[in-house]
């Protein structure tokens, strides 16, 4: 029988102790791994990995394999970087259910996020096109996304102005995963409420979803 997976992918060049998405991130996987603990977690850190971005050699080496080309006849550098690029759509690709923590960036997701992205949005592989239009190859998988944020962009006259988890919710709704849930960590920098009770009411949220899935 296998396993069923779950993939953490957390984007945040700080530790823990000093960054709130990874504070609740944290609450929300070990309450997952309690209530799971048959269940493989693999923990993604992309600040600590080796992301590959679309650039001329990853598009000359995807130009050489659509031609006939195998895997032998890519260079080096092609090989290094297509190598790595394929295991992390594969680790993707075969997780059952997921999790997305970040910080929002100026108004969008950090850059490290965004190359990840572009590296599991795959024609032929999380989605692929049919006469009626794009359709996704993940259907039957969920995922979460735990955002901090110094303003407020859930609700309100910000709302517009969040281009980071509407756009993760795009991207994951065009492979066929439909069920997200969304815990935001927000108003830190506001001064309104203080950080710690904003931080506790997103962990109880967050542990509370942890069942769900």
């Amino acid at each position: 029988m296998m396993s069923t997976k779950f993939l953490y992918v957390s984007a945040n060049p700080k530790g823990e102790n000093e960054s709130y998405s990874l504070k609740v991130g944290r609450a929300f996987i070990e309450q997952y791994k309690i209530l799971n603990p048959d269940h493989e977690v693999t923990e993604l850190d992309l600040f600590k990995t080796d992301v590959p971005v679309l650039n001329a050699v990853v598009f000359d080496g995807f130009s050489k394999l659509q031609n006939g080309g195998s895997f032998s006849d890519l260079d080096q550098e092609q090989k290094q970087q297509l190598g790595k690029l394929n295991q992390l759509l594969e680790q993707f690709m075969e997780a059952d259910s997921y999790a997305f923590v970040n910080p929002m960036w100026n108004f969008s997701v950090p850059p490290v996020l965004k190359a990840y992205i572009d590296v599991i949005l795959q024609v032929g592989k999380t989605f692929h096109y049919t006469e009626n239009g794009p359709e996704g190859l993940m259907k039957g998988k969920k995922a979460i996304h735990i955002q901090a944020s110094g303003g407020i962009y859930s609700k309100g006259a910000a709302v517009e102005m969040d281009f980071s988890h509407r756009y993760l919710k795009t991207v994951l709704g065009f492979t066929g995963i439909s069920e997200l849930e969304f815990v935001p960590v927000e108003g830190i920098a506001m001064g309104q409420t203080k950080v710690s009770e904003i931080v506790k009411l997103a962990s109880e949220k967050a542990i509370g979803l942890a069942s769900e899935f």
